[in-house]
């Protein structure tokens, strides 16, 4: 199979410069503002979206370490498949945020709840819509019992390059 690659569309501008002490999830991110700036070549792209309250920001997590198949997850201290966490270290850093969409001015979405560092390239945006995106889920694995912590949950850098 031929690599795959992208090219970013955009870049993340948010207040943190390291890893080390930022939000784990937007869901620990409340009131953190920053905005996505949008590459001038696809601005056109944001045509409609004004009308969304939040937007799925799909981001390369540029400094996140290479991943292992196994690592000790934010929230737990025991060793867990790569595939059943949300840890930034995975063979395809790829990192998906649902952000609140505060408003676009041109090319630059105004946006809160951020939990990605600032530089990181956006691959792709997409609309929120609860009837694709909310699932009532009635398992979540080994996070059972520790989504009470999320909202003072902050990164302790053991999984970037920082």
């Amino acid at each position: 199979m031929a690599p795959v690659s992208f090219e970013p569309i955009g870049v993340v501008h948010s207040p943190f410069e390291e890893a080390s002490g930022m939000p784990i999830q937007p869901a620990s991110a409340a009131g953190v503002t920053g905005h996505v700036e949008i590459y001038a070549r696809y601005e056109a792209g944001l045509r409609d979206l004004a009308g969304f309250s939040h937007v799925l920001v799909v981001a390369h997590l540029h400094r996140a370490r290479a991943g292992d198949l196994e690592l000790v997850p934010f929230l737990d201290d025991e060793p867990r498949g790569v595939f059943a966490t949300r840890a930034p270290s995975r063979p395809n850093p790829i990192g998906l945020s649902a952000l609140r969409l505060l408003g676009i001015d041109g090319n630059r979405l105004h946006v809160a709840g951020v939990d990605l560092l600032d530089g990181t390239p956006v691959l792709d945006l997409k609309p929120y819509v609860p009837e694709f995106d909310a699932i009532a889920a009635d398992r979540i694995g080994w996070y059972e019992g520790k989504l009470g912590a999320i909202l003072s949950a902050r990164s302790d850098g053991r999984q970037s390059v920082d």
